[in-house]
C-alpha cells in the first residue's frame, strides 16, 4: 500500500555512493520552511522505497525497472575495485578486469563484504563514488580501466500528485529560482488568490466630505 503524500515535505532516497549536499543546500536556500526527509536505501530496495511511497523521488543507479517511473539520468559512475592497502593490486595506479582474475570478485558493498575484502579474502568492484563514501585507512581501490561504469538518476512514480516533485526536479536539473516553471506556477497562484483591492474607504471619504459640505452651508 502506497503511503499518502505528505505536502509539507518531500522524502528523497538515495543509494549509497550518491551525495545529496549541493541539492539540499540548493532546497534549504528556496524553501527554508519546507524540510527534506532523506532516506539512504540499498540498490536492491531502490525500487521497492518508491513503490511503497517510503520515498517521493529517488537517487537510483541503473538498471532500474522502469515500468510506471519517470527517470531523469544524471551522471556517469567510474568503476574501481576495493581492495586491502596490503593486498597486491594496491600496488598498482589501475587495473584491467583480467587482472582481477583468480579473485573473489564481490559486487554488494555491505558490512560482510567489506569485512572480506579487509582481511584479503575478497576484493570489491563497486562504483568510485561508493569506495570513496565508505572510506576506510585500511582500505584503498583502483580504477578498472575496462569495465563498464554505471549511471546514476532521479526517478520518480508516474502520476504521483505531490506538489514539490516539480520543484525538485528544478534543483536536481539545475533551474534557477527565476526560471523555474514551478516558480512562475506559485506567482500565477499568488495573483489569481490575491483579494482585488476596493475603495470602501475613499467612498466613505466622499460621504463624509459631502455632509460636512451641507452642514456648513446649513
Amino acid at each position: 500500500m502506497t503511503t499518502p503524500p505528505a505536502p509539507d515535505r518531500l522524502r528523497v532516497g538515495y543509494v549509497p555512493g550518491v551525495t545529496l549536499t549541493k541539492w539540499t543546500s540548493i532546497w534549504a536556500e528556496r524553501f527554508p520552511r519546507t524540510p527534506l526527509s532523506v532516506l539512504e536505501v540499498t540498490q536492491a530496495e531502490q525500487r521497492t522505497a518508491l513503490d511503497d511511497g517510503r520515498v517521493d523521488v529517488c537517487f537510483v543507479r541503473l538498471p532500474i525497472d522502469t515500468s510506471e517511473l519517470h527517470l531523469i539520468p544524471l551522471y556517469e559512475e567510474a568503476p574501481v575495485v576495493w581492495v586491502s592497502k596490503e593486498h597486491p593490486i594496491a600496488a598498482f595506479d589501475e587495473v584491467t578486469s583480467a587482472d582481477l582474475d583468480g579473485e573473489t570478485v564481490l559486487i554488494e558493498a555491505d558490512a560482510d563484504s567489506i569485512n572480506q575484502v579487509a582481511l584479503e579474502i575478497a576484493v570489491l568492484r563497486v562504483p568510485m563514488s561508493v569506495a570513496r563514501t565508505g572510506s576506510r585507512r585500511d582500505l584503498t581501490y583502483r580504477p578498472v580501466t575496462d569495465a563498464e561504469g554505471t549511471t546514476i538518476g532521479l526517478a520518480w512514480r508516474i502520476n504521483d500528485p505531490h506538489p514539490l516533485i516539480d520543484e525538485f526536479i528544478g534543483v536536481v536539473r539545475g533551474r534557477t529560482v527565476n526560471s523555474s516553471r514551478t516558480q512562475q506556477d506559485r506567482t500565477r497562484s499568488t495573483d489569481e488568490t490575491r483579494p482585488t483591492r476596493t475603495r470602501p474607504a475613499a467612498q466613505g471619504r466622499k460621504s463624509q466630505k459631502g455632509s460636512s459640505a451641507r452642514r456648513r452651508r446649513g
